[in-house]
């Protein structure tokens, strides 16, 4: 298949944009891109766009689509296993089901890859996954998983166990059980590792599935996301990343845009948002839509809905409000796709049109940042879905 006649915008390190372009698909994948004049002629598999706006596959870079899901309560509510505050056993893929109506809604606004997560409850809440939001069965929706573990601090994990009466209720005990399950989890990746090198004057370690899951974190292959909000937990993050010697990404970061210079450097990026909600705890009264374009300046920052608290179909507006309030709007598209891709480690796939990248595509008749525009086409691995 080739799309020709478009104005294809790459969203690539250049964000170059092509005026009147097509885009070569084989197999799922882009196998060729550039201008219409270099386009050998194929009539047969010619798709004319005539003259629409192309770009990449949208990208929310943290939200729990299909585990707390939609018109449900209990029954529908699969992102907190409150029973136990440290969980990063726990896959968000065995949470979410790709029938809920939200997964429709998505790929209708253009949201092509999500990353779902388990919810803020626990202090070591789990594995996040991320997936594409078309297809039946989730195994084969698969980009990356685990894409990161899940760690939570402040006001959730606290309000939480509170009512419970149980550790943790302050935020001393959150961080301390999630130093004392990485130097746990730390020892056993030690352990394996000497017994993988030297099985005969090393014992292997009992296999232990909670610190199992921390491998991937302390070969550096994902990262840490944390949850926070108030600068006091972003800066704890990024203490306890440095210390246990783990990447860092910061989720929501409520307080970032006060902090920019602080935390440049220390950490891959920010997830930021929702803030189209409202202010409903103690810890978001620095809630404002200028935060994005604020931290965009000095650290890559992704926009993201938090789903369900900002519905996932809204990313757009989103990064639209983020643009009206001051965001620079090639940082705001980049925020929900390459820059996304690029914090959540998965820009080798999508995230930008280029060679050899997933053929997820979005077509617009116009501005895709104009509330009034929709989606006309979504491709996902090279199908108009």
């Amino acid at each position: 298949m080739i799309i020709v006649n478009a104005e294809i915008h790459t969203m690539d390190k250049l964000c170059s944009v092509i005026k009147n372009g097509f885009l070569e698909i084989f197999e799922g994948k882009i196998i060729g891109i550039g201008d219409m004049k270099s386009l050998r002629e194929n009539k047969e598999t010619m798709i004319d766009m005539k003259g629409k706006r192309v770009y990449p596959g949208f990208i929310d870079a943290h939200n729990h689509l299909g585990m707390f899901e939609d018109s449900l309560t209990f029954e529908g509510d699969d992102g907190n296993e409150d029973t136990d505050p440290v969980t990063p056993q726990l896959r968000a893929l065995d949470g979410t089901n790709p029938f809920d109506r939200y997964y429709s809604e998505a790929l209708r606004s253009g949201v092509t890859t999500v990353l779902i997560s388990p919810g803020s409850t626990n202090p070591v809440a789990g594995q996040i996954a991320a997936i594409k939001t078309y297809g039946k069965r989730i195994d084969n929706m698969i980009i990356k998983a685990p894409a990161a573990i899940k760690f939570a601090l402040g006001e959730n994990p606290k309000s939480v166990y509170n009512d419970k009466e149980q550790m943790p209720v302050t935020r001393m005990a959150i961080t301390a059980l999630i130093r004392e399950t990485l130097y746990k989890a730390k020892k056993y990746f030690t352990d394996k590792q000497n017994y993988e090198n030297d099985p005969v004057n090393f014992d292997e370690p009992e296999f232990d599935i909670k610190y199992e899951s921390f491998i991937p974190l302390f070969k550096g292959e994902i990262p840490a996301h944390f949850h926070t909000h108030r600068a006091d937990d972003i800066f704890t993050a990024i203490r306890i990343c440095e210390e246990f010697n783990i990447k860092c990404v910061i989720v929501h970061g409520t307080d970032a845009h006060l902090i920019t210079d602080e935390i440049k450097n220390h950490c891959i990026g920010v997830l930021s948002g929702p803030f189209l909600t409202d202010r409903s705890k103690p810890e978001l009264k620095n809630l404002t839509p200028e935060s994005p374009g604020i931290i965009s300046r000095t650290v890559p920052t992704a926009i993201i809905t938090d789903h369900p608290e900002t519905p996932v179909q809204y990313l757009t507006l989103c990064a639209a409000v983020a643009v009206r309030e001051g965001m620079d709007r090639t940082l705001a598209l980049k925020a929900i796709t390459s820059c996304a891709a690029e914090i959540c480690g998965i820009s080798d796939r999508v995230g930008s049109l280029e060679v050899g990248k997933d053929a997820d595509a979005v077509v617009f008749d116009g501005d895709p940042l104009n509330i009034m525009n929709r989606p006309e086409s979504v491709i996902i691995n090279g199908v108009f879905v």
